[in-house]
């Protein structure tokens, strides 16, 4: 009933405003547009169109089947798409910590996205520890996330060198307890600080938490507490207290680099390039 060579056509003749210039569109004659719609009118029973020597207009049948038609055009479409054009992309999903998320491994990504049209790249920011699990559960080919130093095998991996970082105005000597600002629970760094803060005996409280590193860093430029993190994320607004504010050392973390058994060889080319930028990252702080 609803063939769409006859449908394509009625739709050309309602976009074009006439027979003529539907014929142009779809590289027929007038008279070929005009047995087409006068099969699909019979096909459906009813005249689609009031025809009179200024236009063509659509009557209450042609109203009702005019938005089906389109929609079962753009349907074919797309079917046409799936299957005519071989193999679907290849697709890479990469889980990435929440605060290398806006430095300049963003750019490296995209420039891997754009030098490989053909592979569709999903990524995912989240805490480490959810990016490990969801890597052993095979919701991610590749993964970079952060943990104890040496916990595992391991496609690359690089200290993290951590430190306390506060406001200019925030007097340590005064907070008592210590406010803390944190990721949310789960956090490496979170968990890190609790710890050496309870081995060296000071007091602490929780002051501020936030799921994203702006939250983090906006909390402490603010004043409203004190927060352990990697050195390449202290801004110009804080400050790295001295020994005399009488913090406890913290030793390094690691960041690795983690791809799944059997990912695929997109996976495999842009955890070599995520690699490449790590170690250059790391030797030009090292400078």
């Amino acid at each position: 009933m609803f063939d769409l060579d006859l449908l394509r056509s009625f739709v050309s003749v309602v976009d074009a405003g006439g027979f003529t210039r539907a014929g142009e569109r779809v590289n027929r004659t007038q008279s070929t547009v005009s047995q087409q719609i006068k099969r699909l009118e019979a096909a459906v029973g009813k005249p689609l169109f009031e025809r009179d020597r200024r236009a063509v207009q659509l009557t209450e049948a042609g109203e009702t089947l005019i938005g089906y038609a389109r929609r079962m055009l753009a349907l074919a479409g797309e079917a046409q798409d799936a299957l005519g054009k071989g193999p679907a992309p290849a697709s890479v999903r990469l889980g990435i910590p929440e605060d290398f998320a806006i430095n300049a491994l963003t750019g490296v990504i995209a420039r891997f996205a754009r030098a490989q049209p053909a592979v569709r790249l999903e990524v995912r920011c989240d805490l480490s520890v959810a990016l490990r699990d969801g890597l052993a559960r095979g919701l991610y080919d590749l993964v970079l996330a952060k943990r104890e130093p040496n916990a595992g095998p391991a496609f690359a991996a690089w200290p993290e060198r951590l430190v306390w970082i506060a406001s200019r105005d925030l007097d340590l000597a005064q907070a008592d307890p210590l406010p803390l600002v944190t990721f949310l629970p789960g956090c490496i760094y979170r968990d890190r600080a609790i710890r050496a803060l309870e081995a060296s005996g000071r007091r602490w409280r929780i002051a501020y938490e936030s799921p994203n590193l702006m939250g983090v860093q906006a909390a402490i430029a603010g004043g409203l507490g004190i927060a352990l993190q990697e050195a390449a994320t202290v801004r110009d607004d804080h400050r790295i207290p001295s020994l005399r504010d009488g913090l406890p050392a913290v030793p390094p973390t690691e960041l690795h680099l983690n791809l799944r058994d059997g990912a695929p060889t997109a996976a495999q080319a842009l955890a070599r390039t995520i690699a490449d930028f790590c170690d250059q990252d790391r030797l030009a702080r090292a400078a």
